[in-house]
């Protein structure tokens, strides 16, 4: 099961609602990826217009846990006032923080993200950060009260997969206890197998699925993938070796005599 603020899923795939061909599609994905947790941009989708209402109609049906986000946020102060619409409109202290930092990466600015993570904590929320792999970050997030990191994998859409495996190995190790969710940069199912092969908790994905030619059979290859790469985690994962290691060894073996016969 994975747990996050106390709250137990099946499913370890979270999955993002925006930039799906249609909403029905959306549906579709999100129904066969078997995702008990969907996450909703405030400032993507308006509220208050006709499309918007009918949007949030949509995500209620799913019947999903609803995730907000402060996507699109550039300071600590726009993030914070972001997620506080997001309690009022959905009744949830949980909200995914963002704030970032860069145009063309999309990288997370650390020190705005801190910021708003511990003023939002103590207001009552539970804090979701959408962090990157550094240890230092992760270290002052925990303390500024967040129980969930999100760290990302690669930049955001890019569907470059893990492309600093040390440093989250790193991450990994260094907080055993603490529910670390993929997210962002995932582009295959095999990337997603790999990264909870890891031990990482969770995966969140959007456009990898969105994106996809089908994102109904998309969504369906990675629910099987973080399931497979799950099951491996669990039952022990065999360590990379230098060298060859015959599974057959010939220590021990019995050899028999073969005559010819003239």
């Amino acid at each position: 099961m994975l747990t996050l603020y106390s709250k137990s899923f099946t499913s370890r795939l979270l999955l993002g609602t925006a930039q799906y061909p249609s909403p029905e599609s959306m549906k579709q994905a999100a129904k066969a990826s078997g995702a008990e947790i969907v996450t909703v941009s405030l400032r993507r989708e308006s509220a208050r217009s006709l499309a918007g209402q009918g949007f949030w109609a949509l995500i209620e049906e799913l019947g999903c846990r609803v995730l907000p986000n402060t996507a699109g946020c550039r300071t600590a102060k726009e993030a914070i006032a972001t997620a506080h619409m997001a309690r009022e409109l959905f009744g949830t202290n949980w909200i995914k923080l963002e704030v970032i930092a860069n145009d063309d990466t999309l990288q997370p600015e650390l020190f705005g993200l801190v910021e708003a993570a511990a003023a939002l904590a103590t207001e009552g929320f539970e804090v979701l950060p959408f962090t990157t792999e550094d240890l230092s970050a992760a270290e002052r997030l925990i303390a500024a009260g967040c129980a969930v990191l999100m760290p990302w994998a690669a930049p955001i859409g890019s569907a470059r997969g893990l492309i600093n495996r040390g440093a989250l190995r790193t991450l990994r190790a260094y907080f055993p206890d603490i529910p670390l969710v993929i997210d962002a940069g995932i582009g295959t199912p095999s990337h997603a197998a790999e990264a909870i092969e890891m031990g990482f908790d969770a995966i969140l994905l959007n456009t990898a699925v969105a994106k996809a030619g089908d994102p109904v059979k998309m969504a369906q290859a990675f629910a099987r993938a973080i399931e497979a790469g799950r099951l491996a985690f669990e039952a022990g994962l065999m360590e990379p070796r230098d060298m060859a290691s015959p599974s057959t060894p010939v220590a021990g073996t019995p050899f028999f005599k073969i005559e010819r016969v003239s």
